[in-house]
């Protein structure tokens, strides 16, 4: 399913400042590479600021610049963005510097100094820049310049510069990374001697995945040849290398998903990207799923493209990028795996394994009267897949025999995503409140078709539901009159004895699936492994409280039927004294 990746964060970072022909180097540049979680929440971060050389503090100015940027930004919350956090940090930065100048008195103490940063986080890369230091972003053969230089065109004196006012007004970016891009931060020394064809070509020469060691090799080859072509200022280039990325966060997703185009419909024989087809797997109005080949690799794996139908329809683009986001994040054999998405395609699509089987709904076809232990063996495949997501903070939505497939191997695997929904995704960036429910009517719980509440118990009805199903060959409630007009309780939710249609299988059982797809959600297991327990033995504690109830509830059927018969019989005598 692709490339091996660790899922985090890598890049690799090296640099070279020097004064050249100046008696002292007034540039300064700064990284800071956190652990693992910090780099998570965080990310990686780089800066370079070169000091206003009319100012007798200019090497101050650079050094306390990049220093105190690192130190304060990596010191704000976890909780706080990175665009958030950064901004406050250089406001407070540039009004620390802008008093001391004042203190100074005479404008040739000023602490003035440009500054660019850039902070890696997931697969973004978010720049900050004020002055004419630069950043370049090498993505493949493309080469960019992000900032803008803040001079005067007529003098080339700066416009804006950290420390120069008591407002400022920092250009913001956000550029998407891909694993293999170099981003390079230069000072005018650098860049103006060093001819962009010529930096170009050395960079592809440049090895993947390259040390510290090596890129700081380059940086200072490179700012020997800046010298050695005579300029006049001092010299600091930092080169970035992004050697891995974690899957991007759902924003990014949606961000990237907005610039591609939905693609047409394909033929066998056809290629989209790498992916070739061969064979139509399902085509309507909603998507289009192919059996591809991938032509790098030769494996197997199957691609769903949306239908042109929804190019307009935002719910369902959010909720097919959310399967992929899903997807990429979740690892364990009962779980569909979703291949890594080609980063540098024009076309939204998703690709995911090649599962060789059936679904549940065919199995349940071939299977009309199975055994408890045939039916066991599956479900509890599907709770590990089901609590691997809980341990993830996801709900899965729809769990139906639709999306439960088993393989040939007997291997069972839960798929489709789309209806996942995350706990504190809208933390992440997705808080669009959905117009409907997502998920089948006959399989979703009750709090969700009312409230629109989905939990972990909301999983466990559907499993619930879907187990009384492959036992009795319908489901245990009557959701014609829901369907029609909509519920306003959950006394409408009236559950049929699974023995009425299974009289062979035991009570115990019929309790531990009651209990699990209860309408009401305080009433059902706080647990998968709760629910998987009693499905395998008695539960003594619900026996008994079974036996405790009055008739009509342990056997309403019964009981109506008995009433009406008392009745019926009433009638009779009364008929037959009136008459005698």
């Amino acid at each position: 399913m692709g490339q091996p990746s660790k899922q985090q964060l890598d890049i690799r970072v090296g640099g070279c400042s020097k004064a050249g022909v100046k008696a002292e180097n007034q540039d300064a540049f700064a990284a800071y590479q956190p652990g693992v979680q910090g780099a998570r929440y965080k990310g990686v971060g780089v800066c370079v600021a070169d000091g206003v050389s009319c100012s007798e503090n200019a090497s101050q100015a650079s050094t306390l610049s990049v220093t105190h940027f690192l130190q304060d930004y990596y010191s704000t919350p976890e909780s706080w963005d990175v665009k958030s956090a950064a901004s406050k940090v250089l406001s407070s930065l540039n009004a620390w510097l802008f008093h001391h100048s004042l203190q100074g008195g005479v404008k040739q103490d000023g602490l003035i100094t440009t500054f660019t940063a850039v902070v890696v986080k997931s697969a973004t890369a978010h720049i900050f820049h004020v002055g004419d230091s630069r950043l370049l972003h090498i993505s493949g053969s493309s080469v960019e310049q992000v900032t803008r230089d803040h001079v005067q065109p007529q003098t080339g004196h700066l416009t804006r510069a950290l420390g120069m006012d008591s407002h400022l007004e920092v250009d913001y970016r956000q550029r998407d990374v891909r694993i293999g891009d170099l981003l390079l931060l230069a000072s005018d020394g650098f860049y103006r001697f060093v001819s962009l064809p010529e930096l170009t070509a050395s960079l592809e020469q440049l090895e993947f995945p390259a040390s510290q060691r090596v890129l700081e090799q380059w940086c200072q080859q490179w700012v020997a040849t800046a010298e050695g072509n005579g300029s006049d200022d001092n010299i600091t280039c930092v080169l970035l290398q992004v050697v891995d990325l974690p899957a991007p966060e759902i924003e990014e997703v949606a961000r990237q998903n907005a610039n591609r185009v939905i693609p047409p419909v394909l033929d066998i024989g056809q290629k989209l990207d790498q992916y070739q087809v061969l064979d139509v797997l399902h085509s309507n109005s909603r998507s289009h799923v192919y059996k591809v080949r991938n032509t790098l690799n030769d494996e197997i794996g199957v691609l769903k493209a949306p239908s042109i139908n929804f190019e307009d329809d935002e719910q369902y683009l959010e909720a097919f990028g959310r399967e992929l986001w899903v997807g990429r994040r979740l690892d364990h054999p009962n779980l569909m795996k979703m291949a890594p998405q080609n980063d540098r395609s024009q076309f939204l699509y998703q690709v995911c394994e090649y599962l060789d089987g059936a679904n549940l709904r065919q199995w349940m076809h071939d299977h009309p009267n199975p055994e408890l232990p045939m039916v066991r063996e599956i479900i509890m495949q599907v709770i590990a897949g089901l609590r691997a997501m809980q341990r993830k903070g996801m709900v899965h939505r729809d769990i139906k025999p639709e999306n439960i497939i088993i393989g040939h191997d007997g291997r069972v695997r839960i798929i489709d995503f789309g209806a996942v929904s995350v706990k504190g995704l809208a933390e992440l960036g997705s808080g669009k409140r959905e117009e409907r429910p997502e998920g089948d009517v006959g399989y979703i719980s009750p709090e969700y078709v009312m409230d629109g509440i989905a939990v972990t118990a909301s999983d466990q009805f559907s499993l619930a539901v879907m187990v009384y199903e492959m036992l009795a060959g319908c489901l245990p409630y009557d959701m014609a009159q829901v369907i029609r007009r909509g519920a306003k309780s959950t006394g409408e939710w009236h559950y049929r004895s699974l023995r009425e249609a299974r009289p062979d299988l035991p009570l115990w059982l019929d309790l531990a699936i009651k209990k699990a797809c209860h309408p009401k959600l305080e009433q059902r297991y706080e647990s998968f492994s709760e629910f998987a327990a009693d499905l395998q033995a008695p539960n003594q504690a619900l026996l008994k409280l079974h036996t405790r109830k009055p008739l009509m509830e342990q056997a309403p059927t019964q009981f109506w039927m008995l009433l009406s018969l008392l009745l019926g019989m009433m009638s009779l005598a009364q008929w037959w004294w009136i008459l005698r």
